[in-house]
């Protein structure tokens, strides 16, 4: 064997350690570079979840902040309704009482006279006199009905009609064509405005 690859067969071990600790040199900086991308990746991770929750957060202040004007409007509303109610109640207390009053301010010239007519009665001679002015009251205070809204409810020669009549007894009807119809109104009846405030009392044939 030839010097030359003796020599050549002696430096071979020598080569590989340096190699392999070439090798782990490398290694050992692509562990590091490695550790530091995923400390960066945890740490971006972090901000952004720091993120989330500073808009979460932020989105529950908000949210916090329109429930509390909701509540106050609400409690506004309702104050101010309640107030409208009162007010509203009270302004038809008055109207009524104001409406009692015009009505009966109304009325007292009727009851004028009839204090005059009787004042009158006892010495009254003339009968006929005394029926007129009786007369002359009674459609006074039928005018002043009418000026109210009170209108009489017919019932002379009329059909019976159940939704405006009250039927207090049946008696045979005097004739053929008086049946169903009204024979006789015990007590009159009265509408206020088209509304039934006194149902007439009848009898009715049959």
């Amino acid at each position: 064997m030839s010097r030359k690859k003796t020599t050549e067969e002696k430096t071979k071990p020598t080569e590989a350690p340096e190699t392999s600790a070439e090798n782990a040199h490398e290694n050992k900086k692509n562990e590091e570079h490695k550790i530091t991308e995923e400390e960066a990746e945890e740490i971006k991770s972090e901000e952004k979840c720091e993120e989330a929750r500073q808009d979460a957060e932020d989105e529950q202040t908000l949210l916090k902040k329109q429930l509390e004007d909701l509540s106050d409007k609400h409690l506004r509303l309702i104050a101010e309704y309640d107030n409208f109610r009162k007010r509203t109640l009270k302004e038809k207390m008055e109207l009524s009482k104001s409406a009692g009053e015009s009505i009966l301010l109304n009325i007292l010239p009727v009851i004028d006279d009839f204090d005059r007519a009787r004042a009158h009665l006892g010495t009254a001679s003339d009968l006929d006199a005394v029926k007129d002015g009786i007369d002359l009251i009674y459609n006074k205070f039928r005018e002043f009905l009418k000026q109210q809204g009170i209108v009489e409810i017919e019932t002379e020669n009329e059909e019976f009609d159940s939704e405006t009549h009250e039927a207090i007894t049946k008696i045979p009807a005097p004739a053929e064509d008086m049946k169903g119809k009204i024979i006789d109104c015990v007590q009159k009846g009265y509408k206020l405005n088209d509304k039934v405030i006194r149902y007439p009392k009848v009898v009715v044939g049959e």
